[in-house]
């Protein structure tokens, strides 16, 4: 991944593992989603604000690829880079486990903003 914009620490909790005791694979996309708000936060952008002010960024597409099982207890970090492509906004996010920084996750992220019910295309980062 290019040189990442925005790095978030977490931790796994006991109650995302399924019964194999990893992360269950519908976890990955709430530790990207919450990233992806903290870096807006980090740009002074508030995902509850842009929706108060009739914009709306919404995920039209995601690509997960697991590389490595995290488990509860392991502590990770999710590393946030992005790209403006026509009417799309590209989240690349890596997930990298911590201390030995393996990559666990590999995702992209396609978002579009819809304002006031139309697709538009705002400079907003």
């Amino acid at each position: 991944m290019e040189a990442s914009l925005h790095e978030l620490k977490l931790k796994v909790r006991d109650y995302e593992c399924d019964l194999q005791g990893i992360v269950n694979n519908a976890n990955y996309q709430h530790y990207i989603e919450h990233a992806r708000h903290e870096f807006l936060l980090s740009r002074g952008i508030s995902f509850a604000r842009l929706h108060a002010d009739g914009i709306d960024a919404v995920v039209s597409a995601v690509n997960m690829r697991f590389k490595l099982p995290l488990k509860s207890g392991d502590e990770f970090v999710v590393r946030t880079s992005f790209e403006h492509v026509s009417f799309k906004y590209i989240f690349h996010q890596d997930i990298y486990r911590l201390p030995d920084m393996r990559l666990a996750v590999r995702a992209t992220v396609d978002t579009v903003c819809v304002v006031n019910g139309q697709l538009s295309d705002i400079d907003i980062l």
